[in-house]
């Protein structure tokens, strides 16, 4: 089952991979830029920005406290809306994980050296 679809206009139509059928997002294999159309489950969708390598883009539509699954697996909590195709990363998400393993753990122990 293909859920990124080609275009007539793009080079490659697997900019996005979907990791297991359970997840909500779709995962950026290349840098692609703002304005690409993006077919997820037969629709068009538009980029609004830049998606980075290794980057995330919703699948469905997502709304705050929302799970975001990647790998079948719970990574993190909407703390705002998104559409599929919009961007999602810590402007949106919060991770789950332990706080020790996050950004925010890095700055707490440089600030307390």
């Amino acid at each position: 089952m293909a859920l990124i679809e080609p275009w007539a206009s793009a080079d490659a139509a697997s900019q996005f991979i979907l990791l297991h059928e359970d997840d909500s997002i779709l995962v950026c294999t290349s840098t692609t830029p703002a304005g690409s159309k993006v077919m997820i489950n037969g629709a068009a969708h538009f980029l609004a920005g830049d998606i980075l390598l290794g980057h995330k883009i919703a699948r469905v539509a997502l709304s705050i406290g929302d799970p975001v699954l990647r790998y079948g697996i719970k990574i993190g909590s909407m703390t705002a809306g998104a559409n599929p195709g919009d961007h999602i990363h810590s402007h949106n998400l919060k991770s789950d994980y332990i706080p020790a393993h996050g950004r925010d753990a890095v700055r707490l122990r440089e600030n307390h050296s």
